[in-house]
């Protein structure tokens, strides 16, 4: 009788077992079908991610673009504000807030179009690129200088190093009193030193031949060596001196060793190259191919008539005399 027990018992196993081996394939079966939609979901999840970052980086590249044209538009007005310090009457720029230093540039600083040919001023001037009139906040001088569109051949020796063109118009600063009257202006002015071209800005009086600042917002000269157009004190020695004579001849220069007189300023110790190309940028610039027959005009009962009248006779004494001046020893 005890075999039936045994054979029930083994009947009745029979089935587990049976569901044990379906229960194996099932498993064996899951992680194929598994490993397919895993595949597919990453894919999906690494779309769906690149899609969200492409999203979010362009977001913040539009807001950091707009940072940055703002902090680039302050720390241009921040150097014309430093570079205009004296005649603004005050000591040091860079204490202001940046409100501060907004309100002062809207109060005291208007800037305006110098027609570099004629010495004319304008408001607005025509893009010659897209045909549209622009005021001086719209009009990047920088990019301008490097653009064909916007620059000329530059007649006879290239002596600032402007590789061999300038720009036809640029922009230029009336530094007003509280009372609105004009104190002075600010030109900006560019050359090459050793290693760079040097990007600066150059405060007159309004007689239009007394330097009242200088400031360099832009070079890779030698830290400690050219790099010292920077310091405080070299141009803290600038205001007072006198950039033209009484017959717009441009005298100011940087000699080599220590100043002595009213024309010069003391040289860069170890930068006899820089120190030039200084004295040659100043020489271009206030000359008769750069701002001289603004300058000529500033110091005119009618700007432009003056400016037409000493255009042609102050280039043809350039073009007769177009050497770069030596700086002296000092």
């Amino acid at each position: 009788m005890s075999p039936e027990p045994n054979a029930v018992e083994q009947n009745e196993s029979t089935p587990p077992e049976t569901e044990s081996a379906e229960a194996q394939t099932t498993d064996v079966e899951e992680p194929a079908k598994s490993d397919k939609n895993s595949v597919v979901n990453t894919f999906k999840v690494a779309v769906l991610l690149s899609l969200v970052c492409s999203v979010a980086v362009s977001v913040v590249a539009v807001g950091l673009r707009n940072e940055q044209e703002k902090n680039k538009e302050l720390f241009r007005k921040q150097n014309i504000l430093q570079a205009a310090s004296t005649l603004l009457g005050v000591e040091n720029v860079g204490e202001l807030s940046n409100e501060e230093k907004a309100e002062l540039y809207e109060d005291r600083i208007e800037a305006f179009f110098v027609d570099l040919e004629t010495g004319e001023t304008m408001e607005k001037v025509t893009d010659p690129k897209s045909k549209d009139e622009i005021t001086p906040d719209k009009f990047d001088a920088k990019t301008a200088a490097k653009d064909p569109a916007y620059t000329k051949p530059i007649e006879g020796r290239d002596i600032a190093g402007l590789q061999g063109r300038r720009e036809t118009f640029t922009v230029a600063y009336r530094v007003k009193t509280e009372s609105g009257d004009t104190a002075g202006y600010v030109l900006p002015i560019r050359g090459y030193g050793l290693w760079s071209t040097l990007w600066g800005f150059l405060a007159l009086a309004d007689d239009g031949e007394t330097i009242r600042g200088i400031t360099y917002y832009e070079h890779a000269e030698t830290p400690g060596l050219g790099g010292e157009v920077d310091n405080a004190k070299w141009k803290a020695q600038w205001d007072g001196k006198q950039a033209l004579d009484d017959d717009g001849e441009v005298v100011i220069q940087v000699v080599k060793g220590q100043a002595n007189g009213p024309t010069e300023i003391d040289g860069l110790a170890g930068a006899t190259i820089t120190s030039q190309g200084v004295t040659n940028m100043l020489e271009y610039w206030l000359g008769p191919r750069g701002f001289g027959p603004f300058l000529e005009a500033v110091k005119s009962a009618e700007p432009a008539v003056a400016a037409r009248e000493t255009l042609q006779t102050a280039r043809r004494n350039q073009t007769t005399n177009d050497s770069p001046r030596e700086a002296k020893d000092g």
